[in-house]
């Protein structure tokens, strides 16, 4: 009897698990079939088409947007990579008491709301480039860049930090032994053995920095619109299959970024279980 009241249960809650992922996943789908949509809207539907695709060639407003998005993710997943990697190394081997405070670091820039680091960065930009004259920082593409790369600075470093940890520190000692200089020591042994978290990190902070709404839209310039605050502006015209088509293209590299980071941390041995004790501030 016992068993049959487990097995019922089990069955239950996998019925229950796939309504509720249904539930969660049924936009993405309509967005995916919407952007075969041959009408002018995407609530009305008229037939099957891939004229929508069309318009990330043929409009120079959607092409724009998207060549920014591109852009700053890459240019993001550069600086979150060095960043990352630079502090992941410095907390793995060489802890103190600095350490728990960088974390809680970390951890803060972590948790805090977009909306509050959007309403900072701006007037701080702003004042940097307007009042002491710099012009970089009126950069829409330099702005982007800063904007996204605080959060994935802290991924990238949490990750880094969880590999180096799980690895044994003598391999890079005997390399001191050897009498190699420091620099010989990082790049033929320390980043070697990070460069699996580092790849790791780049591509999420690429996808992070694709899905970035807020910030991008308070510190964004005329002329630098990501692809998301285009698709923000469209909704008070009305949403168009072709909107529906790039974010779907958008979708597939965000997808295709996050498979090979599970690839990346599968094939890290128990990386995953480091990077868990990382945020919780172990």
């Amino acid at each position: 009897m016992g068993t049959r009241r487990r097995a019922a249960s089990d069955v239950a809650l996998t019925v229950w698990g796939v309504v509720v992922f249904a539930f969660l996943f049924a936009p993405i789908i309509v967005v995916v079939i919407s952007s075969f949509n041959s009408g002018r809207l995407l609530v009305a539907w008229q037939g099957f088409s891939l004229e929508p695709f069309a318009a990330l060639v043929s409009k120079p407003a959607i092409r724009d947007s998207v060549i920014v998005s591109l852009q700053t993710g890459a240019i993001s997943a550069v600086v979150a990579s060095l960043l990352g990697m630079l502090a992941g190394i410095a907390l793995a081997r060489r802890p103190g008491r600095w350490a728990a405070w960088f974390i809680g670091l970390l951890l803060l820039v972590s948790v805090t709301p977009e909306i509050v680091d959007a309403v900072a960065l701006l007037p701080w930009l702003v004042f940097l480039g307007q009042d002491l004259g710099m012009p970089v920082f009126s950069d829409g593409i330099v702005r982007l860049v800063i904007g996204h790369s605080l959060f994935s600075t802290a991924v990238v470093s949490y990750i880094v930090r969880a590999r180096l940890i799980g690895l044994d520190a003598r391999l890079e000692e005997a390399s001191a032994d050897l009498y190699a200089p420091p620099a010989r020591t990082f790049l033929r042994i320390t980043l070697p053995l990070v460069a699996p978290a580092v790849l790791a990190g780049a591509l999420l902070s690429f996808t992070l920095s694709l899905d970035n709404t807020v910030i991008a839209a308070f510190v964004q310039v005329s002329g630098s619109t990501p692809w998301p605050v285009y698709v923000l502006s469209a909704l008070r015209s009305g949403l168009r299959p072709e909107i529906a088509a790039v974010s779907t293209i958008m979708l597939i590299l965000s997808l295709g970024a996050l498979a090979v980071v599970w690839l990346v941390l599968r094939r890290s041995g128990d990386a995953s279980n480091q990077i868990a004790r990382t945020l919780a501030g172990g």
